[in-house]
């Protein structure tokens, strides 16, 4: 019991890493251990746990190596944290127990047989690929151009944001059947394959250029009613409320703006037709630019800043300074802002402050998923 007090004492807490305590180490072995650990569990049930698209892709072999790679890479730097840094102890026991259980449900050797597609899932696989692509992306390109040098990763209210962005996308399959069955039940009678053909017989790029302006045009008139109608402000005021802004910050949302939104842009999408291809690069821009423009990075960006959504622009948006309330609501396209004079009028290149003016928004994912119901402002 001691062990896990310590355990939890230790997520409980914010601030910089030094390097020599253990503390960076310990962290590795804990993320690898339990990311080993879902590994394990998406072996054992890969229909329900794997992404249809992506398991399609993988190489069962290579992902064997893979798991018992880090397994054991796991398992070493936790032993060596439990002998040399007692303040990490806690964490690289509870990393070594992690491990111990994955090799006793058979590690990198669970037998994979036949299955049916088709079953709901909870996308296990893409958690993992998202947290550690994530991870080494962003966090990298932070350090190498922080806006903020002296924010660490671990700033206050991180959990929070991870609990947001687990929760996001290991639901990211009941989330995607559920948009589509809405999509499909609301919009199918206004598919138009005249309108399909048309749309998909344009240059690549045209259709790729085109397919980011009507999701943004989309996206920019919701942003906008999120912020202007003060039932949907309740939802939305959720995002709104990280204190400060990092690559996890983009993913602290309310499920039903999640929802919502993903219906409405995917909707205008379905309704014209757009082809695989340009969709798949599309999904590809929008998962960058959603947690890139949240990202503590500062870099020099010239004209490009009028064109497109820079982490300069929408750091704007999260500002509570008050030229910054309610402008900047674009996601891809900067001049939409402009277009329709709701980009932020300033001299300086970055807000202050972030986050809601009067800190009304409790901690805690579950209070926040609360918050719309229950406030009485």
């Amino acid at each position: 019991m001691n062990i896990m007090n310590r355990f939890r004492k230790f997520f409980q807490q914010s601030g910089e890493m030094r390097l020599g305590t253990g503390q960076v180490s310990s962290v590795m072995a804990f993320t690898l251990a339990l990311l080993c650990l879902l590994g394990v569990a998406a072996f054992h049930f890969p229909e329900y746990l794997t992404t249809p698209e992506l398991r399609k892709q993988y190489s069962v072999d290579l992902l064997r190596h893979v798991l018992l790679g880090c397994l054991i890479v796991a398992a070493g730097l936790a032993v060596a944290n439990m002998i040399f840094f007692r303040r990490t102890r806690s964490l690289s026991a509870v990393a070594l127990l992690m491990v111990i259980v994955a090799f006793a449900l058979g590690g990198h050797k669970v037998p994979v047989g036949d299955f049916r597609d088709g079953t709901p899932y909870i996308g296990l696989d893409w958690f993992v690929l998202d947290l550690l692509g994530s991870t080494l992306i962003f966090v990298v390109i932070e350090k190498l151009f922080p806006l903020y040098k002296k924010q660490p990763v671990f700033r206050p209210e991180w959990q929070t944001d991870f609990t947001h962005f687990a929760v996001n996308h290991f639901l990211v399959g009941l989330i995607l059947l559920i948009v589509n069955f809405l999509i499909h039940r609301v919009l199918g009678w206004a598919a138009y394959a005249p309108l399909h053909a048309w749309v998909q017989a344009l240059p690549f790029v045209v259709e790729l250029l085109l397919i980011v302006l009507v999701a943004d045009m989309v996206q920019y008139w919701t942003h906008r009613a999120y912020h202007e109608v003060p039932f949907l402000w309740r939802f939305h005021a959720v995002h709104h409320s990280a204190p400060y802004m990092d690559w996890m910050a983009g993913s602290r949302q309310h499920m039903l703006e999640l929802i919502f939104t993903r219906v409405l842009v995917l909707g205008a999408i379905f309704v014209l037709g757009f082809s695989k291809e340009v969709m798949d690069i599309y999904i590809i821009i929008v998962g960058f630019q959603a947690v890139f423009n949240h990202a503590n990075v500062s870099l020099p960006w010239g004209p490009l800043k009028y064109v497109i959504v820079t982490p300069d622009f929408h750091h704007w948006h999260h500002s509570s300074d008050r030229e910054a309330l309610d402008r900047n609501y674009a996601a891809h396209y900067a001049f939409l802002d402009y277009l329709f004079g709701t980009a932020v009028k300033t001299d300086r290149r970055f807000p202050e402050k972030y986050g809601l003016l009067g800190g009304y928004m409790p901690d805690g994912f579950v209070r926040q998923q609360l918050f719309p119901f229950t406030w009485k402002g």
